[in-house]
């Protein structure tokens, strides 16, 4: 132990060791002492010299430090020593010294962030991270290694997962894709990181969430691991309980950490927005009337937080997932809120630059919310629209450059894909819509074109070309406006006081700004091309300036005039006799030349800062002086250059042809898509014909099962009469028995057997009126076998209609069985009738008062039984020529039902046919165009010009007609 009190401070005996000697000391005892305390102070003692002697130690001692993690796995301390040994000499961050000793508790810092302190010697720093590296290198050269510091964070003990966490981060931060790679094949890897965020220790709750930060740079696969590991959850749970936007450097952390795993990543995005954690994005920007004092962190956490918003709708998101976050964030209020913030006052003007734009995305092709930022008004006496307010900070050369473009960027997003908002814009410039008394978006723009300051010209030119993009109505709608000059001159047009600006030679931005309102003003325009070209002023300034050699800021200017006057040769009707196209072409071919002319107009798409446009739609510029080009204008540059360009070259003739071409094939698409929108609405025809027919097939298909339900109560109702049938003839047998023993109830038999024969007579009528009735259906049946059979030989549906009036024949049968029946019925109650007629004539009347009372009494209760009965049978009848009325209704109802079927099927049959003819004639009709068509594209290919294949459209619509008559002949 003398050794370690040497090397810990203690008076030394003798010459002293050098640095590297005593750290082959300690590595021999490390490798060679079987006790655990000797191994424990020499590893302590390394980890006190590892600063200093970084790379001694790091050298011999590392394979030491290893094999301890490995085999020592039961003594957290001496792992702790281990582990803060290989930080020391793996990380390249400068640290303030902690206190090491063993009897100190361990220290919780407030935040797991280190700063870096920043080194006098700039090599010796460069130095020291190349030595970082090495050793980092060195170190996941096995990657057993990555996955033993990944076991050892399962670790509960402080001295072991905290340095744990903090060599990893440094081991990430070195080479930090070889260990993301360790890292993503590790079982459970991720899902172990993950907990950290779980611990109740702070310091290591922190320092896990700049763990995770490292390893989820620039890394898709481990991204979304993180993400399905609930990480949205666990990090928002910990902003809200470190309060927000008001909270410290964890929340500053947990936002980096979100801002990695959604930019740029389109399934975490959707995964955010499918959880519903927009929603919960929405308390973070609830900021109170007083703003005064804002923290310097509160600004970062509320910059970062505005960053997340702006990441979910990102214009180089997909539409689809960008439209359906912005709904979901006006849905939930968040950009009411937004706005609110966009409105109030004593907000930091970095935090009020980054919420317009943030604003300008959520708003940005959703027609919802750019309704709902129009309707926003300023708190302010009288309102004002937002969008004014924002217009006078961008056209005040006062205001800070980044809020100015800020705010033109805010109006490029609200107008864009807005044709409503574009003629709300319009209309304030109009003169019938003019308010004196107020301040309009059009009077500001106005302003700002023609102010003293170059980016205010430059800002309301661009911004007033956004208000005339793609619609062709608004374009024509701004030639209307009139613009006062001076007292005592007339009015002059805003296009004419737009090129009087630009011949009067004023700055680059300003020239630049005004030509590329021109060119978005007059393309697609041929209305404005006349005014343009009726100042007889323009073409001869456009050609003298294309003409000149200038310096290089003004070949720029020269390019965007060669652009302007091609498009007012490409969009020309050739109205104004001075200036047609022919005219113009040759125009420039003397003063200019065609080569010249080309050249000047390519050197546009060659500039640097148009480069820099196109790439993404907000303007963001460096300095004033290069804000040159708009994103927008930059596509119309790119369409326009090509065509420009054929347009100059082409001679007369050539554009006599290739117009009578254009307007030939213009004429043919005009027939084929009459032919095809006939064709679909023979189509719909025949589906409605489908339909109706299977609506009529279900019908009968009822029809059929009311017919069967039917014949299954008439089988019913003959069981019933059977039985009744053979109850009375027992009953009649017994009472024709009966009656020769007494006379004194003859009398009331007689009046029981009158009523008999009038409800027989009844009976009779009704019978003879049901064979009437019978009579007719049977001539109807027939008559319907008739027209049956006539239309079954061009008829599809004749198999069905037989069917039926099989059925129908069938039910006549069985109604006439059952008239048979009842017929019957009737004879055996005459017979009765007779029969009791005949037992009252043979009855002997007989004068003898010592009958037997007895006999009579027992002779009377027979007949009254017999009357009782009688009359059930009376009511049974009744019942039963009611059901039989109803089944011969709903048999003239199946009956009438079968004709229309019939009348119904004939007249699809015809239209049938002549939707055929019709089609064999179109098809003949388009045959002869296909065959013009071919000759003339035949034609144009011999005159060199370059013909677009229709081939395949022509077979896709050959096979559509095919399927379709296919369908109309099954």
């Amino acid at each position: 132990m003398n050794f370690f009190r040497g090397v810990m401070g203690g008076q030394a005996v003798g010459p002293q060791p050098s640095g590297a000697e005593t750290i082959q000391k300690l590595c021999d005892r490390v490798a060679s002492s079987t006790l655990l305390e000797d191994r424990r102070d020499a590893v302590r003692a390394l980890k006190s010299l590892s600063k200093k002697y970084r790379m001694e130690v790091g050298t011999q001692a590392m394979d030491h430090l290893i094999n301890i993690l490995q085999t020592d796995r039961s003594d957290s301390e001496i792992l702790g020593y281990a582990l803060d040994t290989l930080y020391n000499i793996i990380c390249n961050d400068e640290e303030e010294e902690q206190d090491e000793s063993e009897d100190a508790v361990t220290p919780l810092p407030v935040s797991g962030k280190h700063k870096n302190v920043s080194a006098p010697d700039e090599n010796a720093q460069k130095q020291a991270d190349d030595l970082g590296a090495q050793f980092t290198d060195t170190f996941i050269q096995e990657p057993e290694h990555v996955s033993l510091i990944l076991s050892l964070l399962e670790e509960f003990d402080f001295h072991v997962r905290w340095p744990g966490v903090k060599l990893l981060t440094a081991l990430l931060k070195n080479q930090c894709t070889q260990v993301q790679g360790v890292i993503l094949v590790s079982p459970m890897g991720v899902s172990r990181l993950m907990d950290l965020l779980a611990d109740s220790r702070e310091v290591i709750r922190n320092d896990g969430l700049l763990l995770l930060q490292q390893l989820t740079k620039s890394n898709a696969a481990i991204q979304k691991i993180v993400a399905f590991e609930n990480a949205f959850e666990r990090l928002l749970d910990i902003i809200t309980e470190e309060g927000s936007s008001d909270g410290g450097i964890v929340v500053e952390d947990c936002l980096l950490l979100l801002l990695n795993l959604l930019k740029n990543n389109s399934s975490n995005q959707n995964f955010f927005k499918e959880g519903s954690y927009i929603q919960r994005m929405k308390p973070w920007f609830e900021v109170g009337d007083d703003n005064s004092g804002w923290s310097a962190q509160k600004v970062t956490n509320l910059h970062l937080m505005l960053q997340l918003v702006r990441v979910m709708v990102s214009p180089v998101n997909s539409p689809g997932a960008t439209a359906s976050c912005q709904k979901s964030m006006y849905q939930c209020g968040l950009l009411q809120q937004l706005c609110t913030i966009l409105m109030a006052t004593g907000v930091p003007a970095d935090i009020l630059t980054e919420t317009i734009n943030t604003v300008s995305e959520v708003i940005r092709g959703s027609q919802v919310n750019q309704d709902y930022f129009a309707s926003v008004n300023a708190p302010s006496n009288p309102p004002r629209p937002a969008i004014v307010v924002l217009l006078m900070s961008m056209v005040n050369e006062r205001q800070p450059f980044v809020l100015r473009c800020a705010v033109l960027y805010c109006f490029q997003c609200f107008l864009y894909k807005n044709q409503k908002g574009q003629g709300e814009i319009v209309a304030t410039l109009l003169p019938s819509t003019i308010d004196a008394n107020s301040i309009s978006a059009g009077q500001l723009l106005c302003g700002g074109l023609f102010s003293a300051d170059s980016l205010s010209n430059w800002c309301a030119a661009v911004a007033l070309a956004h208000a005339l993009q793609d619609n062709l109505t608004q374009k024509e709608q701004l030639l209307r406006v009139q613009l006062a000059t001076s007292l005592g001159k007339p009015p002059v047009s805003l296009l004419q006081q737009c090129t009087n600006i630009l011949s009067q030679g004023s700055k680059v931005q300003t020239r630049v700004g005004l030509l590329m309102l021109l060119c978005t003003w007059i393309s697609n325009c041929p209305i404005a091309v006349t005014h343009f070209l009726h100042n007889q002023e323009n073409v001869p300034f456009l050609t003298a300036q294309i003409s000149e050699n200038l310096g290089e800021d003004e070949r720029l200017v020269q390019g965007l005039c060669a652009l302007l006057l091609g498009i007012c040769i490409y969009h020309n009707d050739n109205s104004l006799e001075n200036y047609t196209k022919d005219k113009l072409k040759q125009l420039i071919e003397k003063r200019i030349g065609k080569e010249n002319f080309v050249e000047k107009l390519c050197f546009i798409t060659k500039h640097e800062l148009y480069s820099r446009a196109a790439q993404k739609p907000q303007p963001v510029f460096p300095s004033p002086e290069q804000m040159l080009f708009d994103h927008e204008f930059t596509k119309l540059v790119k369409d326009l250059e090509g065509v420009i360009t054929k347009a100059v070259h082409k001679s007369s003739e050539e554009e006599k042809k290739e117009e009578e071409v254009k307007k030939t094939l213009e004429q043919h698409d005009n027939i084929v898509t009459q032919y095809k929108e006939l064709i679909r609405e023979q189509d719909a025809q025949i589906q409605e014909l489908k339909e109706q027919v299977e609506s009529m097939t279900s019908q009968n298909e009822q029809m059929q099962t009311t017919v069967t339900q039917q014949l299954s109560q008439i089988q019913q109702h003959k069981d019933q009469y059977n039985i009744l049938k053979l109850k009375l003839g027992k009953e009649n047998q017994s009472q024709v028995n009966g009656q020769g023993e007494g006379s004194q109830v003859n009398g009331l038999q007689t009046e029981e057997l009158t009523q008999l024969r009038e409800e027989v007579e009844e009976l009779r009528k009704q019978q003879t009126l049901l064979q009437t009735q019978l009579s007719d259906k049977d001539a109807l049946i027939n008559s319907l076998k008739s027209e049956a059979a006539q239309t079954a030989e061009g008829s599809a549906g004749a198999t069905e209609n037989t069917e039926l009036l099989k059925e129908l024949e069938a039910l006549r049968s069985q109604l006439q069985s059952q008239s048979s029946e009842i017929n019957q019925l009737k004879t055996e109650r005459q017979e009765l009738v007779r029969r009791a007629e005949a037992g009252s004539s043979n009855a002997v009347p007989s004068s003898d008062s010592s009958i037997d009372t007895a006999k009579m009494a027992e002779l009377e209760s027979r007949l009254a039984a017999q009357t009782t009965e009688t009359e059930r049978l009376k009511e049974e009848t009744k019942s039963l020529t009611a059901s039989r009325a109803d089944l011969e209704q709903q048999l003239a109802s199946a009956t009438s039902t079968v004709a229309i079927l019939q009348t119904e099927k004939a007249k699809q049959q015809t239209d049938l046919q002549e939707s055929k003819k019709e089609q064999d004639d179109l098809l003949m009709l388009l045959a002869d165009q296909d065959q013009k068509i071919h000759s003339l594209k035949q034609r144009l290919k011999g005159l060199g010009e370059t013909v677009e294949d229709e081939d395949d459209l022509d077979a896709r619509d050959q096979t559509d007609d095919d399927d379709e008559e296919d369908e109309e002949e099954d």
